[in-house]
């Protein structure tokens, strides 16, 4: 695998992702000579995308609004991604092995050990802000550790309807809410997962959260990478993690799918800590 190849990221906007930086720091500590960039690729734009593609590109990783356009864009589904309806990954095989294209899901693995970080190896009650593609990978997380029963606050409760039966294929139970109604569940919920923007998190914890809280807040937003409602979190005597570490976990799996070895996440990490501080 010493021949040059190529990766990227695909999403709209895409600018300020991270997932170059996570990347390129694992194909140098490989000794791999990869090629891995930004695209932007706004929502329909994917399959045009995946038919301009020759032999020497080995995977994408997705962002929004793709991940679940890539679902029926692909050869095949891993059983993960088939059951919660989200690929933020795609394999892409050489005409000589195929030339499958075939959908993961690493976002399910990036928060499972985002929470393992943070001191969660189990959960017993929580809450996910949000109905998209990542709360649902979220849906799936949660329900591994433990807990098949979250709350979810969704904006609109009529856009949580891919969430639902994602959440039928993967037995758990959620209970979706709007944002005016989590107040007590926030207050005694082991762990707390955000999927929306910063603002608007930010808004729903001045509207709903509690004066005091017990649990663990994971905010997949990393830019800024300490949020709003993670200070307004901790103020309220929680403790968080913060979007880095779900985005170096799940880029990690990538990482491993691509390359089919070990990812080296020290040197992951230590790329991101010294990008990040600049």
């Amino acid at each position: 695998m010493s021949e040059s190849r190529r990766a990227g990221v695909l999403g709209h906007p895409i600018a300020h992702s991270l997932s170059p930086v996570l990347h390129r720091a694992a194909y140098r500590a490989l000794g791999l000579p990869w090629e891995y960039d930004t695209h932007d690729v706004e929502a329909g734009g994917l399959a045009d995308f995946l038919a301009g593609l020759d032999d020497a590109w080995v995977g994408l990783s997705l962002t929004m609004p793709l991940k679940v356009e890539a679902v029926g864009l692909v050869d095949f589904l891993e059983p993960l991604a088939k059951a919660v309806g989200v690929a933020n990954t795609v394999l892409l095989q050489p005409r000589s092995a195929g030339g499958h294209r075939v959908g993961a899901n690493t976002d399910v693995h990036g928060i499972v050990a985002a929470l393992r970080e943070g001191g969660i190896e189990e959960v017993g009650s929580a809450v996910i802000l949000g109905a998209g593609a990542t709360a649902t990978s979220a849906v799936a997380a949660l329900a591994s550790m433990g807990c098949s029963d979250p709350v979810v606050a969704a904006r609109e409760r009529s856009r949580a309807g891919a969430l639902w039966r994602a959440s039928t294929r993967l037995a758990a139970k959620p209970r979706v809410v709007g944002f005016s109604e989590i107040g007590p569940e926030l207050a005694t919920a082991d762990v707390v997962v955000s999927t929306i923007p910063a603002d608007a998190a930010a808004s729903a914890m001045r509207d709903a959260a509690p004066a005091k809280v017990r649990g663990t807040l994971l905010d997949a937003v990393y830019d800024p990478v300490d949020t709003p409602i993670a200070r307004a979190w901790r103020e309220a005597g929680g403790a968080t993690v913060d979007g880095t570490r779900m985005l170096l976990h799940q880029a990690a799996e990538q990482v491993r799918l691509f390359t089919g070895g070990p990812a080296p996440i020290a040197e992951m990490r230590n790329a991101l800590v010294s990008h990040l501080s600049h």
